[in-house]
């Protein structure tokens, strides 16, 4: 198999994090972009994925609900009807 050398340009910050994440996964940043090549060549499509990920305010927020349900406080009863909901926003 012969290679070719493919120069491109990014980020440094980005580059440093994929170089990163590639060798948590066990591959190598080369392996991850010549089989991206080899997908887009074989199936003519571009995808881009990612798994979302929680920003740490979000995940203290959620952890402040978490820790409020379990106690079971700073929860709204179940309502039954619009004019039910109503009474009790109004009476907070």
């Amino acid at each position: 198999m012969k290679t070719a050398m493919i120069n491109i340009k990014t980020e440094k910050e980005v580059k440093e994090q994929a170089q990163k994440l590639a060798e948590d996964l066990g591959f190598s940043l080369s392996a991850l972009v010549t089989a991206s090549l080899k997908q887009f060549v074989r199936t003519r499509e571009v995808q881009f994925s990612a798994l979302p990920r929680m920003t740490p305010y979000l995940e203290g927020i959620l952890g402040e609900i978490e820790k409020d349900i379990k106690a079971k406080k700073n929860l709204s009863p179940v309502f039954t009807n619009a004019e039910a909901m109503d009474a009790y926003l109004n009476g907070l």
